[in-house]
This record gives structure tokens, sequence and C-alpha cells, in this order.
């Protein structure tokens, strides 16, 4: 694991796609993209093109003004920068299908609308070392996974499988059809995480900072768990709570 100490950079130019026409390119290519930012008010064919395809691929497009653009530092952006991930997307279905085949339980998390990027990596490293399978995202309404969040994870983030998904609802039907059980943590549940049975197969859903989880996924999960505290405060931090989860279930999972 890389050591990690916080910094925030510029992303390196190497790691842009710079201008309409190589952006497209980048896409029909089907290069891993963490995201495409757009200048706010540019329209036309072209930046439709641009949409579509990042629709088609699940890339994330970020309306942003040209300041936003202007300050990654480079000439000729014609109001469109792409960003080169480092992360390798892996598809949802072959990720399960690869731990089943190898005889183990499925265990995976699911971020819905964690935004901070700091979280993002701290459940990312709590995920690795609790043996989790993959961390589920959207294609929107989460954190990039850029070079910040990485370092967070302590590298953590580039030996984790990371499924990027259009639909979070669908993926819950996909882990459905798998055997898996999905929960949602939520800290009013009635049942406390002690009382689940994590030895069958599991996901987690994680709520953002701000909305917890989508209310209509929600209602899809089949059961929801919460963290038994002494203290009276409102909520454990996302990433504190996502590790306190997985040592439950690798606690489990041990005996």
């Amino acid at each position: 694991m890389k050591n990690f100490r916080h910094q925030h950079q510029r992303p390196k130019k190497n790691t842009l796609i710079i201008g309409r026409e190589a952006v497209i390119k980048a896409l029909n290519e089907r290069k891993q993209l963490d995201r495409i930012y757009l200048q706010s008010n540019v329209h036309g064919p072209v930046i439709d093109e641009i949409k579509s395809l990042a629709l088609k691929e699940l890339v994330p497009i970020n309306k942003v003004p040209v300041e936003k653009l202007n300050s990654f530092n480079v000439s000729n952006h014609e109001g469109c920068i792409a960003q080169i991930s480092k992360i390798q997307y892996q598809d949802l279905q072959q990720i399960i299908s690869f731990v089943v085949d190898k005889g183990e339980t499925p265990l995976f998390i699911i971020l819905d609308g964690v935004t901070d990027i700091r979280n993002i990596g701290a459940i990312a490293r709590s995920a690795f070392c609790f043996g989790v399978h993959a961390i589920i995202i959207p294609d929107k309404g989460v954190g990039s996974l850029n070079e910040d969040a990485i370092l967070t994870s302590a590298g953590a983030l580039e030996q984790i499988a990371v499924c990027r998904v259009g639909s979070l609802m669908k993926a819950v039907d996909d882990l459905h059809l798998n055997g898996i059980k999905v929960y949602a943590s939520e800290m009013t549940a009635e049942k406390s995480i002690e009382t689940i049975d994590f030895t069958e197969p599991a996901a987690i859903i994680m709520g953002g900072e701000e909305h917890g989880i989508y209310p209509a996924l929600m209602k899809i999960c089949d059961d929801k768990l919460r963290i038994p505290m002494s203290g009276n405060f409102e909520s454990l931090n996302v990433s504190v709570a996502t590790g306190v989860i997985l040592y439950e279930v690798m606690r489990q999972r041990s005996n």
C-alpha cells in the first residue's frame, strides 16, 4: 500500500484529453474516463454527440464555468476537457461470477451519493482490508475517483475492483438475481448489525453525507441495519460506519 499524504493537485496534463474532437475520439475508442468537464454555456451538434456517447459509456459530465476549464492550465480546450481514469472499472456481473467461481462468499459495498473523496478513499481502504470484492458506484452523484481519492485510500482504490453502473436500482436487481442480499445502512433501523447473518452473500449500501440513501433504493433492499451506539449523537461519519459494519462481517465470516 502507498503511504498517504493529503494534497490537492491540479491533474497532470498527460491525464487530460483536451478539445471536443479528441474527447469524441476517446469515447468512441472506449477509453476509461473519470469524467468530462463541459463549459456550461456551450451547445451544438458536437456537444450533443459528446453527451450521447458519455451517457452510453457511463462517463459523468460536469457542467462548469470556463474558469474551471482554464484552471487546468491548458490551451484550446474548446469548452471540453476529459480526465483519464486511474481506475479500471469492472463489469458487475463479471465480478460476481468471478467471486462465485472461486468459491468465495460475495461481499459488496454500494455508495449512494457519497461525494467527499476523503470518505471514498477511507471506505476503499477499509473495504480492501476487510475483504470486499468490489465497490459499486453510480455514474452520477459520486465523488471523483481521482489522484486525491487514491492517495486518501492509501492506494486501495487501485487494488480493489470498482464497478461503475448507470443505475443503482438495476445494480440491486442484478445482485438479487445472483442470490445476494442487499442491506441499507440506516441509523434508525430496528435491526442491529450483529443480528444480520453476514455469512450469506451480501451487499451493503452506504448513503451520502447529506441526504443518505435514496428512498426508492431503500425500498428494494432486503433489510435495514444500524450500528449500536451508546452516545446520543446524530450519526457516525460514513467512512467510519463502513469500517464498523465491515468488521462485523469479517468477524462473522471468520468464526
